[in-house]
C-alpha cells in the first residue's frame, strides 16, 4: 500500500507543475535540467559510440555480433547509473530554485507560508542550501561506489541492491527540499524517511523509471520536487509544524 502510494506522490507532481501560481517557479529548474541533461546525453551517446566501435575493432569478425548484445546491456546500466549521478550534480546548481519551488508548492497545498523571509534573506540562505547538497553528495558517493562494485560482481543480487540504493537516493534527494526548508537536519530527515521506507522506495522507483526515459526525464526534476513536497506535507509536516 505505502509503496504504490509513494509512486502516486511522484506522479501527482505532474499535476502540480501545471497549477496557476506554480508554473513560473517550475521554469528555471526545468530549463537547467533541459540544458545540462540534454547536452550531456548527447556527449554520452558519442562516447558510447566511439567506445563500442573501438571494442568491436578488437573482436574477431566471428564475434562482431556481440556488439548488438553489449549495446542494450550497457545502455540500461549507464542510463540508471549516469542518471542518478547526474541528478545529484545538477541539483547543486538547481538547489536554490528547487528549494523555492518546494516552498511555493507547500504554500499552495496548505495555504501557510514556510517562513516570512524576503528575497534578500533567501539569497543569504543559498550557501546553506548548497551545503545541504554537498552533504547529500558526500552521503551518496561512497555508497554508490560500493554498490556499483557489487553490481558487477554479484549477479542478480548486485543489480537488485543497486536498484534499491538508487530508489532510496532519489527519495532522499527530492523529499529533502521540504525538510531543508524547515531547517530539519539531514540526519533527522533520513530517520524520518526510514520510518516509512516503503513509501520512499515507491517514490524513488517512480523517479528512477522516468529519469531513464529520454525526453520525459527532462521534466522529472521539477515534478519530483513537487511530488516530494506533497509527500512531506501529508506525512511529516505535522511533526515539525505546531
Amino acid at each position: 500500500m505505502q509503496f504504490t502510494q509513494g509512486m502516486e506522490y511522484f506522479f501527482s507532481g505532474f499535476k502540480l507543475i501545471s497549477q496557476k501560481g506554480l508554473k513560473r517557479f517550475v521554469l528555471i529548474p526545468l530549463l537547467i535540467n533541459i540544458v545540462l541533461f540534454g547536452s550531456s546525453l548527447f556527449f554520452l551517446y558519442g562516447w558510447l559510440t566511439d567506445g563500442f566501435a573501438y571494442m568491436n575493432s578488437l573482436l574477431p569478425e566471428w564475434l562482431s555480433w556481440l556488439e548488438w548484445l553489449m549495446w542494450p546491456i550497457a545502455l540500461l546500466v549507464i542510463l540508471f547509473s549516469y542518471s542518478m549521478l547526474f541528478t545529484v550534480i545538477t541539483n547543486f546548481i538547481a538547489a536554490p530554485f528547487n528549494g523555492l519551488l518546494s516552498e511555493k508548492v507547500e504554500l499552495y497545498l496548505t495555504g501557510q507560508k514556510v517562513n516570512d523571509d524576503g528575497i534578500l534573506d533567501t539569497m543569504k540562505d543559498v550557501p546553506r542550501m548548497l551545503g545541504r547538497e554537498w552533504t547529500k553528495l558526500c552521503y551518496y558517493l561512497p555508497r554508490a561506489i560500493g554498490f556499483f562494485i557489487l553490481l558487477w560482481i554479484l549477479p542478480v543480487i548486485g543489480q537488485l541492491l543497486w536498484i534499491l540504493f538508487t530508489c532510496w537516493m532519489y527519495a532522499v534527494q527530492y523529499e529533502d527540499y521540504a525538510f531543508d526548508n524547515h531547517k530539519v537536519s539531514f540526519k533527522d530527515m533520513k530517520d524520518d524517511l526510514k520510518e516509512k521506507q516503503t513509501l520512499s522506495y515507491g517514490f524513488g522507483l517512480a523517479v528512477m523509471i522516468l529519469t531513464a526515459i529520454p525526453f520525459i526525464n527532462l521534466i522529472v526534476m521539477p515534478v519530483a520536487v513537487c511530488g516530494g513536497t506533497r509527500l512531506w506535507v501529508e506525512n511529516y509536516r505535522s511533526k515539525y509544524r505546531h
